[in-house]
């Protein structure tokens, strides 16, 4: 998705990752002040993206614990900046932990929303997993919604955005909580996509995919490999893409189940195949029984970044990295509709 505004409204990123969120309220139209992660490879993988790059200039990438981060180093003045967004930690609230919630030492809403308080944005956006919203944590949601208004600000909406209706071809639903000053936020507009095709994995995938074969085409069993897969990954939409933690193995396409959905899409989920030019294995990453094994760059078309975004780090910590990351077209979505409400608020004030 082509950035279609101009780049005019500042940002802060907090809990940035690999840029997943960064890559999407850019194409919004929303020119980046600070990245702030922990992860030393993510990190890197943010400066190499954008320290070259003239539309990202001003841009500074922050190697931080958010925790520990004092807001005086951004050199912003409050109610300077225009959205201060992020996705934080996500384990207190998956499904696939304990749901500790608040109890969770990983929980890091208090430090966003005291940010908030210091920064004083015009606009808030933060990122989560679906369980955020389970009944369980009712009160906890509430509890920060009365926080954000005792801050001055309104829900414009919070809940479930699934990536596959904004043309990502994964399963992937996210909350969003979208928070705005009244003068904005009585002209927010929260709409979601009608109609949307869906980008089955084997559009997605095709011309790499294509590439990866035709390098190894003097083997006889390459096109009929490729034609296998193609005719499978045209099925649907893969399943949820996860990153998984430091304390686990290596890369692979996740749980049991996860495996059997990849394989129904001619995809091998037990493990991660080196990149083409690295590749030292066909056997391993191209003619598996189970089909060929995505490469960290697929994984990363599948979460809707650009071919052009390049990871940093070792096999495991780039996929890492991209498992974890926020898919750009529904932050570019999200971004734009906050943008779109900075317009009119403006051409408001100017009648």
């Amino acid at each position: 998705m082509p950035r279609m505004n101009e780049l005019k409204y500042t940002s802060v990123e907090v809990c940035a990752g690999a840029g997943g969120q960064a890559v999407g309220l850019h194409n919004a139209g929303f020119k980046h002040a600070a990245l702030i992660e922990i992860d030393r490879d993510a990190c890197q993988t943010l400066r190499g993206n954008t320290s070259a790059h003239p539309e990202w200039a001003g841009c500074t990438v922050i190697e931080a614990d958010l925790r520990e981060f004092d807001s005086a180093r951004l050199g912003l003045a409050p109610g300077e900046l225009d959205l201060l967004a992020g996705g934080v930690p996500c384990p207190p609230f998956s499904a696939a932990g304990k749901q500790l919630g608040r109890d969770d030492e990983r929980d890091l809403f208090p430090r966003m929303l005291e940010l908030v308080d210091e920064l004083d944005p015009r606009a808030v956006m933060i990122e989560n997993v679906r369980g955020l919203l389970d009944p369980k944590f009712a009160e906890y949601r509430q509890e920060i919604i009365k926080q954000l208004e005792s801050m001055g600000y309104e829900e414009c909406y919070w809940e479930v955005l699934e990536a596959k209706r904004y043309g990502v071809p994964q399963l992937r639903p996210r909350a969003i909580l979208v928070a705005m000053k009244p003068e904005y936020a009585r002209h927010f507009q929260h709409t979601k996509p009608e109609g949307h095709e869906e980008v089955t994995v084997g559009e997605a995938l095709h011309d790499s995919m294509r590439a990866r074969y035709d390098a190894v085409a003097d083997d006889p069993r390459a096109e009929n490999a490729f034609k296998q897969w193609y005719e499978k990954a045209l099925e649907g939409v893969a399943p949820t893409v996860v990153g998984g933690s430091k304390k686990h193995g290596g890369a692979d396409l996740g749980p049991t189940r996860a495996k059997r959905a990849w394989a129904d899409l001619g995809v091998c989920g037990l493990g991660v195949a080196n990149e083409p030019h690295e590749m030292k294995d066909a056997e391993r990453d191209l003619f598996a029984a189970a089909g060929p094994k995505l490469t960290v760059t697929q994984a990363a078309l599948i979460q809707g970044f650009p071919s052009t975004w390049r990871f940093s780090g070792r096999k495991t910590a780039a996929y890492r990295q991209v498992g974890n990351a926020f898919p750009p077209p529904v932050a570019q979505a999200v971004g734009e509709q906050i943008y779109a409400a900075f317009e009119a608020a403006q051409k408001a004030q100017e009648r």
